[in-house]
């Protein structure tokens, strides 16, 4: 069995089958953790939720912010936005199946063996991996729960600007939300700037990129979400997967064994 991950697909259904294909990908013998953002601006967004469905066990996926906006829209009552390719979706007829299993996905995924940590946005360096891991749990019984749809009518917000473990209730929620979908640039102290999605060389004044501060693990890290690294952090251990597909760019798989990367043109 070969572990294979792969960036934001973001409803780029051919392009997936593309890289698959190259490295002769087979859900009966090979797994596929995939980094958030199955789906949404790309061509072909049902055909992606779908398919990465259908791998069952075969596949290990975290949820991204475009994947919890089509939730937002499915259970919030939130609007379809302009550039948004989710419109298919919320017409198939089994969307409230797909709706639901995407509501049972994780937000963050560790791999003991490999020491290996994998969410949409990153690690923020305040929180130890089981504390990351258990605030992941704690918003999965949200989005699983009774309280899912007042979650998903309130999630967006850029406050709280950082982590205090005294938050509760929605402040709480939604800054654990944006620690794992939409993180980039973070202060020391943990206050996060969602507005840059610039490289990692232009953040603004008193932040930094999120892999940029130490850590007290040898851990290594799997994530999307930011385009402009062009797949580049500088440091081995943080592995950047999002290259751009949806916009023009290309789209990367790397073996999680022998770290080789493929990609296919976007």
């Amino acid at each position: 069995m070969t572990d294979y991950a792969v960036g934001d697909i973001q409803g780029c259904y051919d392009r997936l089958q593309d890289v698959l294909d190259i490295v002769d990908f087979s859900p009966s013998r090979d797994r596929l953790w995939v980094a958030g953002d199955l789906i949404n601006r790309g061509p072909s967004s049902l055909a992606t939720l779908r398919f990465i469905e259908s791998l069952g066990s075969s596949a290990r996926v975290v949820l991204g912010n475009h994947d919890l906006h089509l939730l937002a829209v499915a259970l919030g009552g939130h609007a379809v936005k302009r550039k948004d390719t989710l419109q298919e979706i919320l017409d198939a007829e089994d969307v409230d199946y797909l709706i639901g299993w995407l509501r049972r996905q994780n937000l963050a995924i560790y791999d003991a063996d490999r020491d290996l940590f994998m969410s949409h946005a990153g690690l923020p360096h305040i929180w130890s991996v089981d504390e990351a891991l258990g605030y992941s749990r704690e918003l999965e019984a949200v989005l699983q729960g009774g309280d899912a749809e007042g979650y998903f009518r309130e999630m967006y917000g850029n406050e709280p600007a950082g982590w205090q473990p005294g938050l509760t209730g929605m402040d709480r929620w939604r800054v654990i939300t944006n620690y794992f979908t939409r993180m980039r640039f973070i202060a020391e102290d943990g206050r996060l700037d969602l507005a840059t999605k610039d490289s990692a060389s232009n953040g603004p004044e008193g932040f930094a990129p999120w892999f940029q501060f130490p850590r007290q693990d040898q851990t290594r890290v799997i994530f999307g979400h930011w385009a402009a690294l062009e797949g580049r952090t500088g440091v081995d251990r943080y592995i950047a997967l999002d290259t751009g597909c949806v916009w023009g760019g290309k789209l990367t798989l790397m073996n999680l064994d022998s770290g080789e990367r493929v990609h296919c043109d976007c």
